[in-house]
């Protein structure tokens, strides 16, 4: 039998606990993949970890805005690479590329970087300044680097077109669920009607969910839309709903934006975002901003909820799965997107197709990159 391999892992930001979906994507992965390798992660020291993990976490790193700090800590990684025999240096995201860079010139591991996105894009749809320089900064590392995982197809294409990088040096993992098939009707009844109960809501009451990370600028657009293009155009509709916003990290004068309207129900964090998923009729994404896969969408498809989306947020999900789950409605077009939430019917038309259960399957996504490991 083969021995397990080890990996030092290097997150740049606060992935612990694990309440977001690029938080989640970062621990059950390591989680997962540590049925099958030696995990140690070094994390940004603002990491609080207030559950146990299966792999070992240093949180002694700075975040990636003060990432030149870490130059003081090279002799430290390299200590750790030596004591847990590393054999791969995983970057999450390519902000820390150049400190794995590093590290694997004085250590000669192999080095990966996961991009969760194209990050240089996700900037100038933020409207950085610099994000052009931090674009050639991300194509410089990932030509310098071993190999790629990607977790959204789309953007393992555009690499391979654009910068010229070998398809052989790419690979595509999924942000994985562990979900089995789509839940029933009983469950996702019982769900809905601890929503109507919470709430005193009227039985018919048509619910739509959105959540997100609150602070995070693709999300706030899309709060900005839910209130200035689909309150006003719902208005002129004769529909009974409830839009449902669930997430954390947001501002003190967003929280008071929502509570002006009785039609948005503001619940903030909530442990349990299955229950809304499978409680709500459909789920809303007026997201326009950003790229890679939106684990926002991979939770909802899990849980068998029906998606009203832009089409900019859906490009990394292959139709393949999602059995016409997924209304699609081009960008800005908010007319149409409302006139889906109208006509869009109560309980389900298809449910969730079995290839996205096996695709987005944690296991079968580790058993993908040991296998990409044993290639390098």
């Amino acid at each position: 039998m083969m021995e397990k391999p080890s990996i030092l892992g290097l997150v740049s930001y606060r992935v612990f606990p694990a309440l977001m979906g690029g938080q989640k994507c970062v621990a059950d992965f390591y989680e997962h993949l540590s049925q099958h390798a030696t995990i140690v992660l070094a994390v940004s020291k603002d990491n609080k970890q207030e559950t146990k993990t299966n792999y070992q976490i240093e949180p002694f790193l700075f975040t990636h805005w003060e990432g030149d700090f870490n130059l003081i800590y090279i002799f430290r990684l390299l200590k750790l690479i030596r004591n847990k025999k590393v054999d791969y240096i995983v970057s999450e995201h390519s902000y820390f590329g150049w400190l794995g860079l590093i590290l694997r010139f004085f250590s000669r591991k192999k080095l990966i970087i996961r991009m969760h996105n194209i990050e240089g894009h996700r900037f100038r749809d933020m409207q950085r300044f610099w994000w052009w320089i931090y674009l050639a900064y991300e194509k410089w590392i990932c030509k310098k680097a071993d190999h790629l995982w990607f977790t959204a197809t789309t953007d393992k294409n555009w690499v391979i077109t654009e910068w010229n990088i070998p398809e052989k040096k790419c690979d595509t993992l999924f942000y994985g669920v562990d979900i089995a098939g789509p839940p029933g009707a009983v469950e996702r009844a019982l769900c809905r009607e601890s929503i109507i109960t919470k709430h005193r809501l009227i039985e018919n009451t048509k619910l739509f969910l959105f959540n997100g990370t609150l602070d995070y600028l693709p999300n706030t657009d899309a709060l900005r839309v839910i209130i200035n293009e689909l309150l006003p155009r719902l208005a002129k509709r004769n529909l009974g709903f409830r839009i449902i916003i669930c997430g954390n990290r947001i501002t003190t004068e967003w929280q008071t934006e929502l509570e002006q309207y009785p039609q948005i129900i503001f619940e903030g964090f909530v442990p349990d975002i299955s229950v809304y998923f499978k409680g709500c009729d459909c789920f809303i994404n007026p997201v326009t901003l950003g790229s890679g896969l939106k684990t926002k969408l991979v939770e909802a498809l899990a849980n068998n909820i029906d998606i009203i989306s832009v089409v900019s947020s859906t490009n990394a999900i292959d139709p393949m799965y999602t059995n016409n789950k997924i209304k699609l409605i081009q960008d800005y077009q908010w007319d149409a997107f409302v006139d889906a939430m109208c006509s869009s019917s109560t309980g389900m038309n298809n449910d969730t197709p079995e290839a996205f259960y096996k695709a987005f399957n944690w296991e079968q996504i580790i058993q993908k990159a040991v296998l990409s490991l044993q290639e390098l």
